[in-house]
C-alpha cells in the first residue's frame, strides 16, 4: 500500500517577507553577543589549573 506525500508549504507575499525579515534579523544579532566576562572567568580557571 503506498502512502500519499504531502504537500510542502510555501509562504507567500506577505507572509514570505515577513519571515526573510526576520530571519535576516536573527542573523544579524547573532553576531552582537558578548562573551567576555566568560572568556575572562575560563582564563582565570585555566591559570589555576596551570593548563
Amino acid at each position: 500500500m503506498a502512502l500519499t506525500i504531502k504537500g510542502i508549504p510555501t509562504l507567500k507575499s506577505k507572509e514570505a517577507r515577513n519571515f526573510v525579515s526576520r530571519a535576516e534579523a536573527s542573523i544579524a544579532k547573532k553576531g552582537t553577543v558578548d562573551f567576555s566576562k566568560q572568556l575572562e572567568s575560563t582564563k582565570r580557571i585555566l591559570e589555576k589549573a596551570k593548563l
